[in-house]
């Protein structure tokens, strides 16, 4: 038994994986109202011998904590738009498309605070790289971590969003959220 399954093991969490975890993905994990979320997802997809980037504002890239953020698989981002510059939707899809191997982590709310607004970066990303977008749920209630279904997405933003919407609305009970206050799928 690994370190990151023996500590959700201590921790009374159970995690489970009912699809085909691929090379290259977007993981829109939902929901995020706590820190913890961050720590117990990392820990999940961890215990399966699994690597997840995530992207980090670059502000957190100093010494020497540049070194434990890029270990644990974070990518700094800049923040602004700056003239002339890439927009971040395609470095990161630039990015896949370097890479032989990238699961990428988000959490679609952009906040823990409580927003009725999701974010639809994750959604161009992975129609602009090919990749499908694996669809994870934290349940506080229940002590369970899943990724249980793979979307694709056509490219339909709106059309995308409110069925990736529409699957947590469906598949999670009202104690999910950390702080269910924050919590609008």
């Amino acid at each position: 038994m690994n370190l990151w399954k023996t500590f959700l093991k201590l921790a009374g969490w159970k995690f489970d994986v009912s699809v085909p975890l691929p090379d290259k993905c977007v993981i829109c994990v939902a929901p995020h109202t706590s820190n913890w979320d961050f720590i117990l997802g990392l820990a999940a997809y961890r215990s399966l011998g699994r690597k997840a980037n995530f992207l980090i504002k670059d502000f957190w890239f100093f010494w020497p904590m540049k070194y434990l953020i890029s270990g644990l698989g974070g990518i700094p981002v800049g923040r602004g738009g700056r003239a002339g510059k890439t927009s971040l939707t395609q470095q990161v899809i630039d990015r896949f498309n370097e890479s032989s191997y990238l699961n990428l982590a988000v959490t679609p709310e952009g906040t823990r605070s409580y927003t009725s607004q999701w974010k639809t970066g994750f959604l161009y990303i992975a129609v602009g790289a090919g990749v499908p977008v694996l669809l994870a749920s934290i349940d506080y209630g229940a002590k369970h971590i899943s990724i249980s279904r793979t979307f694709h997405p056509s490219g339909d933003i709106e059309r995308d969003l409110e069925e990736v919407r529409n699957f947590y609305r469906t598949t999670l009970s009202p104690t999910a959220a950390r702080y269910p206050d924050k919590f609008e799928a």
